[in-house]
């Protein structure tokens, strides 16, 4: 066996899809505003779909300006009542919603995969256990306050507005909302438009839970919702989502006193040096790229490998790339799932096509893709130029482009060459080598020998056109209060 060249093997699986029976969905689900589901009075109802099939899941109440109105104002009347809340009281809202998420976790994690297209393994073994672990996180944090502040005068913020993308639906919503809980404040979520079933269901685990009415609003919506939702009469503003818009809301929200974070795009670096473990390498890159279809805001999308060992480590993730599953979502069996969207789809064949046009040399491993749906290849791009579209632009797809380096000094002004500034990676055996790259870039979060490990412990946020501010961790804490002067 272990003269077999081990690229050459790729087993085939027996289908294990997950049962949808475990996940019964509703025919509709309304706004959440006040503790209840209300029809919307100015908004809309849209179909929302299995990106995998393009059927129709169900259908969703979208917010109109005057709906997002109302949730802003039942936020505001129960405001004052949920900050005098003891502390302690609020830890255990908090609790209760991170043990129903447990509860329901299967029943998420399908959900999750129906509506947004990634692997089940995925929803399953991060997305929806991070959500409930990031509310317990801040159900401990809740009376500890004194400690993250360093023993500081605050207050909470009041009535917050959340903006959350469509990549980590469910995940995105606990780490928003369960800070903003734990300091005292009231919230008004609006999920993305194509993955809002999850925060609806998190809607009725809310309602399930007893949170007092208005503490949490939920209101689902296309662009123009969230823009009524930042210009209302919120006291800070959470946004993640694409640079352009986290500029716009800027602009909005300048000289208003009110209070922002962006967590914005990304275009991260991955450093493999020639002294790194190159098998573990190749599987931190599979990972941080192609498990969850490139869909994460830091996936490692630019990878610099250095010359001498740049040819080993495009063979070994070349021949890992040809053994990844593309297919049905809910197979436990599945690595690469759907794309999101047919907006979403057509951008990432916009720039793959901009890649080749100028220059660099693609390769997409050959599978076959399901007829229904969204579906994109895992692709590889060799001889990228550090200016080409595909190396500078955003991609949120399952592509990797690949460029070489020589020296720690050369990677470092590599990574650095971009408008981003969210994550990187650096993977070597040298310790002093890892952090000695690891001060020098100009990335919010670095993994060492490791890619897209994420702890409700630890901050999380950016820098230049990634946006700024931090979530997670008692950092997370600061931007939902108000300091004594």
């Amino acid at each position: 066996m272990a003269t077999v060249e081990r690229a050459a093997l790729k087993w085939d699986y027996a289908p294990a899809p997950e049962s949808r029976d475990a996940a019964p969905l509703k025919p509709r689900y309304d706004l959440f505003i006040g503790g209840k589901f209300v029809a919307p009075t100015d908004g809309t109802v849209v179909s929302t779909v299995n990106p995998a099939t393009e059927e129709v899941l169900a259908e969703v109440a979208f917010a109109g300006p005057g709906d997002v109105a109302r949730a802003v104002e039942a936020a505001r009347a129960a405001a004052a009542g949920w900050a005098a809340l003891p502390a302690l009281e609020r830890g255990k809202y908090l609790f209760r919603i991170a043990r129903l998420i447990q509860e329901r976790s299967r029943e998420l994690a399908i959900v999750e995969t129906l509506d947004g297209g990634k692997p089940i393994r995925e929803s399953r073994d991060v997305d929806v256990p991070l959500a409930a672990a990031h509310f317990f996180s801040y159900a401990g944090w809740a009376d500890k306050l004194s400690y993250a502040f360093a023993g500081r005068a605050h207050e909470p913020r009041g009535v917050v507005g959340q903006v959350v993308p469509w990549n980590f639906p469910l995940l995105m919503a606990a780490w928003k909302l369960a800070p903003a809980l734990a300091t005292g404040n009231t919230a008004v979520l609006k999920p993305a438009e194509t993955t809002p079933l999850t925060a609806l269901i998190l809607a009725e685990i809310i309602e399930e839970a007893g949170l007092p009415d208005g503490v949490v609003n939920i209101v689902a919506g296309d662009g123009s919702a969230g823009a009524a939702l930042v210009r209302s009469d919120v006291d800070k503003v959470a946004f993640t989502g694409s640079t352009a818009v986290g500029k716009e809301i800027q602009r909005a929200l300048a000289g208003t006193g009110r209070g922002l974070t962006l967590e914005l795009g990304g275009k991260s670096a991955n450093i493999v040096f020639e002294d790194a473990a190159l098998d573990q390498a190749v599987e931190g890159i599979i990972e941080g790229i192609f498990f969850n279809q490139g869909h994460v805001c830091c996936a490692g999308s630019r990878l610099l490998l250095q010359e001498s060992v740049a040819e080993e480590v495009v063979r070994k993730l070349w021949a890992r790339m040809e053994r990844l599953r593309v297919g049905d979502p809910l197979d436990k069996n599945t690595d690469v799932g759907a794309i999101n969207s047919a907006e979403q789809l057509a951008r990432i064949n916009d720039l793959v096509a901009a890649g080749e046009r100028e220059g660099a040399t693609r390769r997409s491993v050959a599978c076959e893709l399901p007829e229904q749906g969204y579906w994109f290849a895992p692709t590889l791009f060799l001889d990228v130029a550090p200016a080409n579209r595909i190396a500078v632009e955003e991609i949120f797809g399952p592509v990797v482009s690949v460029t070489t380096f020589r020296s720690p000094a050369e990677a470092v002004e590599r990574a650095n060459n971009s408008a981003y500034g969210l994550a990187a990676g650096v993977w070597t055996d040298n310790g002093a080598k890892a952090f000695e790259v690891a001060s020098k870039l100009r990335a919010g979060v670095v993994w060492q020998n490791t890619y897209n490990k994420f702890d409700p412990t630890a901050a999380f946020g950016g820098f230049k056109e990634s946006g700024f501010g931090r979530e997670g961790g008692p950092a997370g804490l600061a931007p939902y209060v108000r300091f004594a002067s």
